[in-house]
């Protein structure tokens, strides 16, 4: 049996029992990882450790304590009254608030995930203070960062531009900007309309205690809220202005908060979600040992060698979102678009429309929990039952790797193949 074969179905059985059992999917995913990759792949210990992610570790325990520091001294509930004055009550808006604000962000130059680590913590105390769905609002979060996040100012759209510039194609960056934008605008919009009115997975008790809190924010912010907030701002100017790292900006904030509110702070490390990391962790590790032992380019590579131009874009269009549901989207994206320029020169499909709709299909699946994305909106979600909203959110990320890239590939590819 081949390596590619036993490292695929390893994926699919731990996949299916992380999902079916009670068993957090990371374990699997770090047994299988030593297993798979010792006796099938030959990697040693050293070369399989590499694949753990530790920038995304770092990330996430340092915005999820922050924003833990944050809550339990009163700056969040503050956040969270403000926003609600500014759209005059209207709540409902609150997505759609959160949606352009994520879009603008990316499109002037902020790295997805770095948006999402400030929007995801504060889109999901409102979705919990006023009874949002959590899974509406963080995916519109992530939909809104990915909309923008194909200008020619934003990271993405200019590792495109700049990988299509050293091959003989050209394309529009308005043409590569305008598909992911509406696409993402679409996606919303279908999402909004069909589960803004579900019923939220609620923790036991979650419902009470969420009624018992006092949701008035009466009088001027305190010393230590005025603290909280100028560290936000601090944390916002040095990753988005600076472009440092967001994980330790946030640990180091959280701990400053912590040292000067040491009696309502002492228990402020539960906030982190430690069953999320060792998800996401363990499989991030598994998909990175695939990705050294060339198993991801060789699947790539069999797709673009099969059938027809327009049957292959369709193929490499599945493969990317498959694939970029459990991996860096910015790797797949950097390993698929050389791949994909000698069909474009060997055919008549559209270079413009298919590299666009590769990129959607690659970033359009970023909700998944395996994601950066994914993972933030998870390990940041309150008053809901976490094995249910995770069943919610590989729910929702399997219909977009069903239907995304057909959508990309229908609106983008096929018009002008």
């Amino acid at each position: 049996m081949s390596a590619e074969v036993i490292s695929i179905g390893a994926l699919l059985v731990m996949f299916v029992v992380g999902t079916v059992l009670p068993i957090n999917l990371g374990i699997l995913a770090f047994v299988a990882t030593f297993a798979v990759g010792t006796a099938s792949l030959g990697l040693t210990e050293d070369e399989i450790f590499e694949g753990f992610p530790a920038e995304l570790f770092v990330t996430i325990v340092g915005v999820t304590y922050l924003f833990s520091v944050a809550r339990r001294n009163g700056t969040i509930d503050r956040l969270v009254a403000a926003g609600v004055r500014l759209v005059r009550g209207r709540v409902a808006l609150i997505p759609w608030v959160l949606f352009l604000v994520a879009a603008l962000l990316t499109a002037f130059g902020t790295f997805t995930p770095a948006a999402v680590a400030i929007l995801a913590p504060i889109g999901m105390n409102f979705a919990y203070r006023y009874k949002l769905n959590p899974l509406v609002v963080g995916m519109m979060v992530i939909s809104g960062g990915h909309a923008g996040a194909f200008s020619p100012l934003a990271v993405s759209g200019a590792l495109v531009l700049g990988l299509v510039d050293k091959t003989e194609l050209h394309i529009s960056a308005v043409t590569l900007f305008s598909a992911s934008f509406l696409i993402n605008l679409a996606l919303s919009a279908l999402t909004y309309g069909l589960l803004a009115k579900r019923p939220v997975p609620l923790a036991e008790g979650s419902e009470e205690a969420a009624e018992d809190q006092d949701l008035a924010v009466s009088g001027r912010p305190d010393w230590r809220q005025w603290l909280t907030l100028a560290c936000l701002a601090a944390l916002v100017i040095g990753a988005l202005g600076f472009h440092l790292e967001i994980g330790f900006l946030a640990l180091a904030a959280g701990a400053l908060l912590a040292l000067v509110d040491m009696k309502r702070q002492e228990k402020a490390v539960d906030g982190v979600s430690w069953s999320t990391l060792l998800l996401v962790a363990g499989m991030m590790t598994y998909i990175a040992m695939l990705e050294k032992a060339g198993i991801i380019e060789n699947i790539s590579e069999h797709a673009a060698g099969l059938g027809a131009p327009v049957a292959v874009a369709l193929l490499l269009c599945f493969t990317v979102a498959i694939t970029s549901a459990f991996a860096s989207s910015t790797a797949i994206l950097t390993a698929i678009i050389p791949i994909a320029v000698p069909l474009l020169l060997s055919s008549h499909l559209s270079a413009a429309g298919l590299i666009a709709a590769l990129a959607v299909s690659t970033t359009i699946v970023d909700t998944s929990p395996f994601s950066t994305n994914g993972a933030l909106v998870l390990s940041n979600a309150r008053g809901v039952d976490p094995r249910r909203f995770y069943r919610q959110v590989i729910g929702y990320t399997g219909g977009i790797v069903a239907l995304g890239p057909v959508v990309a590939w229908g609106a983008l590819v096929l018009p002008w193949s």
